[in-house]
């Protein structure tokens, strides 16, 4: 395979393979063995987002006694197991 690199690239290239005394070849094939080991997870500032995004969705979550959620749910676990709506809504 051929590969067309910039200027700034190659340098770093280079820079890379002389300092860990690797040929350049195996330096971008680790390059890219590690860059696939990454594709798919967050990167630290996707994370960080998602992190404030959920910390401010937990603020806004109503404070009320347990007895109260507890007494929503068994509503709920109840309507579900009457099988729910029977006929359309007009």
């Amino acid at each position: 395979m051929t590969f067309t690199f910039d200027d700034e690239t190659v340098a770093t290239l280079r820079r890379a393979a002389a300092r860990l005394a690797k040929p350049q070849s195996a330096v971008v094939r680790e390059a890219i063995r590690e860059y696939a080991h990454r594709v798919g997870k967050l990167s630290e500032e996707e994370r960080r987002r998602l992190l404030d995004v959920f910390d401010t969705m937990l603020a806004k979550i109503p404070a009320r006694p347990a007895a109260e959620t507890d007494a929503e749910l068994k509503e709920i676990r109840a309507a579900r197991r009457r099988g729910g709506r029977r006929h359309p809504v007009e």
